[in-house]
């Protein structure tokens, strides 16, 4: 008779894909320059409270047109390496990859999601002590939207950015979305089946 092995467990996300996953100007979904951008910025928290330094996180969205195919071929590779030396700075793709600083701290410089309803831009969550990345969303604006509606109101202000520069009122197109893994103002993660 044979033995049942079980499956085993995920092994843990990171620190290591923070010196290969990266790429140059992954923060910088929207071309440089171009009038409409904006920021979303904020900070990694471990279930203590410290700010995780050595987190990844990847973006997604719409287009400002409300289209999600993004543009392909917008990352250009080096010829002699296939290695990649970065967006062409022309094309709006959809798609950025940031690594936290040494302070926890991060920020992507985008272009305003057109999805239908809300806007917002979709966020996966790498790190350390993770088994498997987290999926959130940051929300650019309060109001009626099917996810939110279903939240209690302390957890539905977890997926809302604050927009102003220190998450205060004043400096427009700048959004901060803090992200905290666990403990007090969790974030609110999506799973998705």
């Amino acid at each position: 008779m044979a033995e049942r092995l079980l499956p085993t467990p995920s092994h843990t996300v990171g620190p290591f894909y923070g010196h290969a996953l990266p790429f140059p100007d992954g923060a910088r979904i929207a071309p440089q320059g171009h009038p409409d951008a904006i920021s979303l910025h904020g900070y990694v928290y471990d279930g203590a409270g410290r700010p995780v330094p050595d987190a990844l996180l990847d973006f997604w969205q719409a287009a400002p047109d409300g289209s999600l195919t993004g543009a392909p071929g917008s990352m250009r590779r080096d010829p002699s390496t296939g290695g990649f030396l970065g967006r062409n700075g022309v094309d709006f793709t959809g798609y950025g990859r940031v690594p936290t600083d040494a302070d926890g701290h991060y920020a992507l410089h985008t272009l305003p999601p057109g999805n239908t309803g809300l806007p917002y831009i979709s966020v996966c969550v790498f790190a350390r002590g993770l088994t498997h990345h987290l999926f959130t969303r940051a929300y650019l604006a309060d109001g009626p939207d099917p996810l939110l509606d279903s939240l209690p109101a302390e957890r539905r202000a977890t997926l809302i950015a604050t927009e102003g520069a220190n998450g205060t009122k004043g400096a427009l197109g700048t959004y901060r979305f803090d992200i905290r893994l666990q403990g007090e103002g969790e974030t609110v993660f999506l799973e998705f089946q």
